[in-house]
């Protein structure tokens, strides 16, 4: 079973407006981040299916790069144009644009530009591991995925968790948050390594 690609996933009526608007304040106020990841996948009956880690940067709108350490073993990154997917054990890169890439997507969450309350529907996810979530569902019904809640202490992004059609969920956490480092723009190009298939939008 591949890992999604998330870079390939930010966001009592007090309280709904309270955590979206942190969601809102960490978007306009956070125009780079970098940061380390873990992965976990469960199946339907909630069984662990998939453990990864990796590390990730991103730079809006549309600038990022997600590398996953094996067993995943993927590089994802987008340039602004396109996005391409790497699968290292298959020597396989996927291309798309970025306009489909991301749409309705969790990464648009992250490194989309204006307009993530057009693709997404925001609402108070509640309380939980003392984390004030956010809940956002797309507005696209092919989106391929559910939802995604975003876990915020504070103003510090901690974790997502992402649910798609078949009942599997996705959950990531963030460790060595930086918010608006130094990036270097070398880190969202992307060459195709030689001998690698390169399918898709190019």
């Amino acid at each position: 079973m591949r890992s999604l690609p998330l870079f390939l996933l930010l966001v009592s009526l007090a309280a709904g407006a309270a955590s979206v608007d942190r969601y809102r304040e960490f978007l306009n106020g956070t125009h780079a981040a970098r940061a380390e990841f873990t992965q976990q996948i469960y199946d339907r009956s909630g069984r662990l299916v998939q453990e990864s880690r990796g590390r990730f940067v991103f730079q809006r709108p549309g600038r990022f790069r997600w590398v996953y350490d094996k067993p995943a073993d993927q590089v994802i990154v987008g340039d602004g144009k396109r996005v391409w997917i790497y699968d290292r054990q298959l020597n396989q890169v996927t291309v798309r644009k970025m306009e489909a890439a991301l749409g309705s997507t969790p990464a648009a969450l992250l490194a989309g530009g204006t307009g993530v309350e057009k693709a997404f529907e925001l609402s108070d996810g509640g309380g939980k591991d003392g984390l004030e979530w956010v809940l956002a569902r797309p507005r696209d019904q092919d989106a391929g995925f559910e939802s995604v809640r975003m876990g915020f202490n504070g103003n510090d992004l901690q974790a997502m968790e992402l649910k798609d059609p078949f009942g599997q969920t996705t959950v990531l956490r963030f460790s060595r948050l930086e918010r608006n480092p130094k990036v270097d723009a070398g880190s969202f190009r992307f060459d195709p390594p030689k001998g690698a298939d390169v399918l898709g939008e190019q």
